[in-house]
């Protein structure tokens, strides 16, 4: 008997304040042990001080620029052949660059201690709109890797 895995996007509704899916996907990463009003309120604080941060721009899209700066393009994944295992290069589906982008930022930010999450979170965006930050290096990194390892690209079938 195989299980049966249904998404649960189609029942993603779009958050409150922004009427976007992307920033309620954001918040149910963020979130922690069900508690969606805390995670809600951190990141509408970090929203609020990107804008006063960017004066000129809406929240929503430096949270947009700075996910497509942090989306990895290829990843590599193991593959054992022959009694070898190789790291071969594959190219990234939407729906996973867009979950890896969320994940490493989100990494980024649990990894800072010392300040309030909603400081943090307002700083790694802010990172990743200038192209900067920990969860770039991590995207960085990834590409350095797949490009190391295209020699073994006709290995991904």
């Amino acid at each position: 008997m195989a299980l049966e895995y249904r998404s649960t996007e189609i029942y993603l509704k779009p958050d409150v304040r922004y009427r976007s899916t992307l920033v309620s996907k954001f918040i149910n990463c963020l979130m922690h042990k069900g508690k969606k009003s805390v995670a809600e309120g951190v990141f509408y604080q970090a929203a609020d001080i990107l804008k006063e941060r960017f004066p000129d721009k809406e929240p929503l899209e430096i949270l947009e620029t700075a996910i497509n700066n942090v989306k990895p393009l290829v990843e590599v994944r193991s593959k054992r052949v022959g009694g070898a295992t190789y790291q071969v290069p594959i190219e990234v589906s939407r729906k996973r660059q867009l979950s890896l982008a969320i994940r490493w930022i989100l990494n980024a930010v649990r990894s800072k201690k010392g300040k309030a999450t909603y400081l943090n979170l307002a700083d790694e965006i802010t990172n990743a709109y200038k192209k900067q930050g920990a969860a770039v290096t991590q995207r960085e990194n990834t590409h350095k890797m797949a490009e190391a390892n295209k020699a073994f690209a006709h290995f991904a079938w």
